[in-house]
């Protein structure tokens, strides 16, 4: 089910590039999709129930530690190209390296910056670009 969302968004990717004015010097301009969630680990330290006094200072013992599975956010999000830069693809690049309007992207959430002009677009520089979904 999720393919056919892809490939429809891929199809309105090409579309949106057509009604965008802007030609990109350095940057692919993408929308974002939502964040892939990732299950991840996390230990907190659990208190003996212990309140002692040292020092005037109130001090209790954490003698276990509880794991707890948690989903939350990864660091990483998929993208859809909808421009790519004016220099690119390069001339000495390989077929399966060039990257195409429509394309799904991975990069880091944090990188790049947020493109007002069009809405809920970001631009990232090559790179940014972590891994192409094919």
């Amino acid at each position: 089910m999720e393919e056919e969302k892809l490939i429809d968004q891929s199809v309105l990717a090409e579309d949106v590039a057509k009604q965008i004015k802007y030609e990109f010097r350095d940057f692919f301009l993408i929308k974002p999709l939502d964040p892939v969630k990732v299950k991840k680990e996390f230990n907190t330290p659990v208190a003996n129930g212990d309140v002692k006094k040292d020092d005037g200072l109130e001090v209790q013992d954490f003698d276990e530690v509880k794991t707890e599975v948690k989903e939350v956010d990864s660091d990483y999000r998929r993208g859809i190209v909808l421009k790519r830069p004016v220099w690119y693809p390069a001339e000495d690049m390989k077929e399966n390296e060039i990257i195409n309007v429509g394309d799904v992207i991975l990069f880091r959430d944090t990188t790049g910056m947020f493109f007002d002009l069009v809405k809920d677009s970001k631009l990232i520089r090559l790179y940014d670009i972590v891994a192409v979904e094919r």
